[in-house]
């Protein structure tokens, strides 16, 4: 693999951004108006001049703070304070205000929680179609502790697009994702996929050490379960204190995944090192379509 492999030198050209302050400034404004997290500024997304430039965001429900320790992950952890039934009121609010026809909505964990917070992400979209039905929704969800019950209650909800992010191989689950269990999180995508959801995605991040083969054996293991939908973007180090970055990964590997990808059967396949979960999220919703009317 074509690698830069020192984490302490300047980004490669392909990974640097320009952020528009105007569109960051103004989305921010209305986030902190409603008291509203988005991931994109608790996770330092490299996306967020375009996304907030186009007055769009990814919302981050459940509060701000994550019962979780994943080492990729620049969310705040420790432990939340209740839960905010206020919160899908104003993400539909935040919704109207931006004027968005395709939401998408994440969270962080609450192990705390005895439904895992499925219960206000189904609020959510329930009050998001009230505002307007034709308003499609993706949701980014945890693995809800693999309580199929909770599962079932955003299930229940019909989101457009149920996402659960694999993030990484299997091997490295112990030191990326501590808390969470590989054949958990395939198992949650392959519920949704039988339960009927009507397009099923997940994502996963390079540069932390993996292999060629091992991805693409994940990629295996998502299409198998059912999963239309694949993100692959290049993990970056928030803080001294994530994890390191073992390798910049160079775009032409991103483009023989996107390749195997389409090979497996996925619907869409969005490949590249700055790719994230919901980035362009509604362009899955077209190729849906046109899928359909071929």
């Amino acid at each position: 693999m074509v690698v830069m492999r020192n984490p302490k030198q300047k980004l490669p050209p392909w990974l640097k951004q320009r952020v528009t302050a105007e569109g960051v400034n103004t989305v921010s404004s209305l986030m902190n108006e409603l008291a509203l997290n988005t991931v994109c500024q608790s996770a330092d997304c490299p996306n967020i001049g375009e996304c907030f430039g186009a007055r769009t965001a990814t919302f981050l429900i459940l509060g701000g703070i994550c019962t979780r320790h994943c080492r990729f992950c620049s969310v705040p952890k420790g432990r939340p304070q209740g839960l905010d039934l206020e919160e899908p009121e104003r993400v539909a609010q935040a919704v109207k205000t931006l004027g968005l026809k395709h939401t998408v909505i994440t969270s962080v964990t609450r192990d705390d929680l005895a439904d895992g917070g499925a219960g206000l992400f189904a609020a959510c979209i329930q009050r998001i179609r009230q505002l307007n039905h034709e308003i499609t929704v993706e949701i980014l969800v945890p693995d809800f502790g693999g309580d199929e019950a909770a599962l079932s209650v955003v299930l229940e909800a019909s989101p457009q697009v149920f996402n659960h992010n694999i993030e990484t191989v299997p091997r490295l689950y112990p030191l990326v994702r501590p808390e969470a269990i590989y054949q958990r999180s395939l198992d949650i995508l392959q519920k949704a996929a039988e339960y009927g959801a009507s397009l099923t995605k997940s994502g996963i991040m390079l540069g932390l050490g993996e292999t060629e083969q091992e991805v693409v054996q994940v990629l295996k293991d998502l299409a198998a379960r059912g999963v239309k939908a694949i993100t692959i973007g290049q993990y970056l180090q928030p803080s001294p204190e994530h994890l390191p970055v073992v390798e910049y990964v160079h775009p032409e590997y991103y483009k023989m995944y996107e390749e195997v990808g389409y090979s497996l059967g996925f619907l869409q396949v969005v490949s590249g090192p700055l790719v994230r979960s919901s980035y362009h999220a509604a362009m899955l919703l077209d190729a849906n379509k046109d899928d359909k009317n071929r």
